[in-house]
Order: C-alpha cells, then structure tokens, then sequence
C-alpha cells in the first residue's frame, strides 16, 4: 500500500480516509528537519501543517514515488511550490473551510484589544483592588470609525461582514481590486496602502505572506498609521516586523495591537509580552472542533484522489 506521513496530529475521520488507501505513519509532535527526511524516505502522500518546512530536498529524500503534499492550511508559504511541482508533486491547500473560524478571532480579537478585554482579566486574575467608576479601563468604541483591510480575500471579506454589522466603515488595499458587488455589499472602498494606513481606525492583515508581504509593517509603515490606531493580525507572523511593533507600541505611536500568529513560532518577540496593550493568542484562527477537523478532512481528500489517479480537489500551483 502507498505509504503516507502526517506530520502531525489529524481528526479521527481523516485518518480514516487516509488509512482506506494507504498506510498511515503520524508524527507525536513536530518533526525536525533532519527527522522530516528521514521519515518521508519512500512516502507516497505527505500530510503538513503550518511549521513544516517542504522543499526539493524533502522531496528529493521522499524518492520518486511522493505525489503530494497535502498542506492542513489554506496558506502554503511553508512549502518550496516550485521545487515540488518541477519534481512532479502535486501541492495542495485547504481554503474555505476555516474562513469563518479565522474571521470570528479576528473580530474577537479586534474587541479584545479595543475594549482592554486581557487587560481587565489579567487585573482580576491578580487581585489588585479596584473600583467602579466613569473613568476606570476606558477603550475605543467601534461605531462610526473606519476598519482597514488588507487583503480582501475570503478571510478578509467575512472580518469586513462582521465590521460592518458593528457599524464600521471599510477600507481596504491589495493587489486586485474586489468585484463591484463584493464592494457594493461591504461598502468597501479600495485604497493604496499608505492612505489606508493614514485613515484607518483599526487595520486588520489578511493578506497572503509572499516576498512582497513579508514585513509590510514595520518600521516605516507604522509611522505611517494613523495615531492611536488599533493592528490585528491573523494571516501570518512575518507580515509584521514584530521588533518594530512593539517599539510602536511603546512608544505610543499605536493604542493597541492583537496578534495570533509570530514569525518564529512558537517564540514571541519578547518586548511584546511586557506590554499591556497587546493581546496574543497561540495561533486559534481555524481552533475550532468543526473547523480543524474539516481542514482534516479536506488534506486526506486530496491524498486520497491523488493516490486514485484523480485531480486534486484544492491544487496550488507556482
């Protein structure tokens, strides 16, 4: 039978899947690089998650018979496409599923830091002695201001649906511009950038990491923000230069940050966990019951109809 690694923990149900057509290894916990290689020696089907780095070498240690590499994230940047596509291994993702999950952190997220949520939980927590009144823990409301998008793919259209139900104007900025009726029901307008940073009340990131993306915000563009604006971030950690971040925050030129994913997970920029105005989370977007077992579920279908000589259901390409 084909052999197939998990490198990582999978639902019940997709491992049935992945057991009715090949025979299944699944890592206790993450592997390393030089144990990756080591595993995949004659694999036909390798199932990743977000901190497993593929590339040709992988590949290459895999042999011959690897056909996929089925990716329980719908982002791929952990994945070298090019080298495996070129050595005839079909990448796939999983998009859709988790968008509902992500865009509710997202938005929880947003209220977390606005509303001073960890900070007010951290206060009782410790016991310090405090009373009501008119001025105590005051954040930012939400109506009538403006949220940044950027980004305005699934993810992001369903934070703006949320946004726009607390009456927030949209904004938002990347590289193609939104089908009318995506605007028209959003009321989303597309800005550059730079003016969106200036305008926005609050900037939410859910663009894709790419080389372009990579540190978007940081140094410069955080002095570009509008003062005592509000970041969340929930696509990638190294969309942020999270140095830069927290000397922004320090400095007061942001009121507040929300973050659920790091650069170097699952290390955190240090300065960031001193600072009372940010939240972090480790990395909950899709952590729902429902949601993880449907990513699952969606990476085993496609092993499974590689393995039968089928398409893939969900295919990247370079």
């Amino acid at each position: 039978m084909p052999k197939i690694v998990v490198t990582g923990q999978l639902a019940e149900p997709a491992l049935k899947v992945l057991g009715e057509v090949g025979e299944v290894w699944v890592a206790e916990s993450q592997l390393g690089p030089d144990e990756l290689r080591e595993r995949v020696a004659g694999a036909h089907a390798l199932v990743t998650m977000v901190g497993d780095r593929v590339d040709g070498a992988v590949a290459d240690a895999a042999g011959p018979d690897l056909a996929v590499v089925a990716n329980v994230a719908v982002g791929y940047d952990n994945l070298d496409v090019k080298a495996l596509t070129e050595r005839g291994v079909t990448v796939t993702n999983t998009p859709g599923v988790l968008t509902e999950a992500t865009a509710d952190l997202a938005f929880g997220l947003l209220l977390m830091c606005t509303r001073r949520l960890g900070e007010g939980e951290r206060l009782l927590r410790s016991r310090t002695p405090w009373t009501f009144h008119l001025g105590f823990m005051l954040g930012a409301g939400l109506q009538g201001r403006t949220l940044g998008i950027v980004g305005l793919g699934q993810i992001g259209r369903a934070m703006a649906r949320r946004a726009k139900a607390f009456g927030l104007e949209i904004v938002y900025s990347g590289r193609n511009r939104a089908p009318a009726e995506v605007e028209a029901e959003l009321g989303a307008r597309r800005l550059p950038l730079d003016e969106l940073l200036r305008s926005a009340d609050f900037v939410s990131l859910h663009c894709p990491l790419t080389p372009e993306t990579r540190h978007l915000i940081n140094a410069d563009t955080l002095r570009t923000m509008k003062p005592g604006a509000y970041l969340v971030n929930t696509t990638r950690g190294a969309v942020v230069d999270e140095p830069a971040l927290a000397e922004a925050l320090a400095d007061g030129v942001l009121a507040g940050a929300a973050l659920d994913v790091f650069e170097k997970e699952p290390e955190v920029e240090p300065r960031l966990l001193e600072l009372e105005n940010v939240v972090i989370t480790p990395h909950l977007g899709s952590a729902t019951v429902e949601t993880r077992t449907e990513m699952a579920l969606l990476a085993a279908r496609n092993v499974a109809a590689v393995l039968s000589g089928e398409p893939a259901l969900t295919a990247v390409t370079a």
